[in-house]
Parts: C-alpha cells; sequence; structure tokens
C-alpha cells in the first residue's frame, strides 16, 4: 500500500502540540476520529492548529493516579485534521487522522486557553511505518463475531474483512465500548500484533462477563 504522501516523516513531526485532553476518546495511527467542537478555547485550538501544521495531540485525562502530575495519561497520538468544516452556529466539524504516538515532555504556558505540550515521538518511530505492516487478523476477526453477538453491536463484517490489519486492529482499538483505561492499554501497546492480542483479551474477558452473568438454565 503506498504511504499517504500529507503524513510527515519523523523528522518533520512537531517539537510542540495543541493538546485536547478527552476521557473515554482515543486515537491511534491510521484510524480516523471525528469531533464537534464548539468550546471557546478549543475552537481558538482549531483554529490555530489550521495554520500550523493542522496536527492536535488527543489524550485522556488520568484520574485514577496520584503520580499523575498534569492530570493527563503521558502517552496519547497526534492526528491531522484531513476535513473540516464551518458551522452556520460556530461550531467546528473536523476529522482527525492518528499519525503517530507521543510522550509528554512537559506542559507550556499559553494565552489562547488550551492546552499546550512539549512532545516526544522517539519510542514511536516505528508508528509511521504500521500502514506497511502486514499482519494476519483471522483470529481477531473470528473472535469479533461473538463479541458482537452478545454485545448488540451492528457491524459489518464483511467491510471488515476487507480493511488492512493495521486499520482494522486500530480502528477496532478506538471504536469498540471498552472502558478509558482499557482504551489507554491499547493506546499504550508496544505495537500491532501486541495491541490486536490486548483487543483479544478485553474482548474475551468481557465476553466472559456476559456469560457468567447469564441465568443458570435447568
Amino acid at each position: 500500500m503506498a504511504a499517504n504522501p500529507f503524513t510527515p516523516d519523523f523528522a518533520s513531526l512537531p517539537t510542540t502540540l495543541p493538546l485536547f485532553p478527552l476521557s473515554g476518546v482515543a486515537l491511534l495511527p491510521l484510524s480516523e476520529l471525528q469531533l464537534n467542537i464548539f468550546e471557546p478555547r478549543y475552537l481558538n485550538m482549531v483554529s490555530d492548529a489550521l495554520g500550523t501544521g493542522r496536527m492536535i495531540g488527543i489524550v485522556q485525562p488520568n484520574n485514577t493516579s496520584t503520580s499523575s502530575k498534569n492530570g493527563l495519561y503521558q502517552t496519547g497520538c497526534a492526528g491531522r485534521i484531513t476535513i473540516f468544516n464551518e458551522a452556520s452556529d460556530g461550531r467546528f466539524l473536523i476529522n482527525l487522522l492518528g499519525v503517530c504516538r507521543f510522550d509528554i515532555c512537559s506542559e507550556i504556558a499559553t494565552i489562547r486557553g488550551y492546552r499546550r505540550i512539549a512532545t516526544d515521538w522517539q519510542r514511536f518511530k516505528h508508528d509511521l511505518q504500521e500502514e506497511e505492516t502486514t499482519i494476519e487478523t483471522a483470529p481477531l476477526l473470528k473472535m469479533l463475531y461473538n463479541y458482537f453477538e452478545f454485545n448488540n453491536i451492528q457491524a459489518d463484517l464483511d467491510a471488515l474483512r476487507e480493511m488492512p490489519g493495521p486499520r482494522l486492529i486500530n480502528s477496532l482499538a478506538i471504536h469498540l465500548p471498552f472502558a478509558p483505561e482499557e482504551k489507554q492499554v491499547l493506546v499504550e501497546a508496544l505495537d500491532l500484533p501486541d495491541r490486536m492480542e490486548r483487543i483479544m483479551a478485553l474482548a474475551k474477558m468481557s465476553l466472559a462477563t456476559r456469560l457468567s452473568s447469564q441465568p443458570t438454565r435447568h
């Protein structure tokens, strides 16, 4: 598959990012996220990003750890604005395409209301080559059939089978109804095989929980 010509190379990734903290929302390379922007500070963020590389960092708040100095998980993913629309009521409707994960180095003072960070991309340099990765997803797809059925999720399995492995795995990771801390586990997975194994483990736990809660038939 040809590389996206609009995706920056590793050396061109920005040293700072505007930050959009969202609980229960994750982004990963090659996955897409649609956002409805209406708060004034985040309208500022999108306006500024559109003029400076169109990159925004998505990260989850961390409300479970007392060691988090800034109230955030320290690993997120940068997305590039690929589509944006101005709504008549003053909102931005944007589409983000995941580019590369980052670690937060430090927070930077701002005057436009939204948060900014200094970024460290080094651990995730391989994210930029994920689109070229070949990975066998048959075990994942087989497991998903039962997962979707037990959770009453309507999904086009034929369409999922047609998706390239990297896009399938990362799209499932951000769109399946996992808890925020479970989504973070997937964001922090080492690589695609590790992320696929974690998705399967989480889905199997969900299935086991639902099965154990069903009444016993005599």
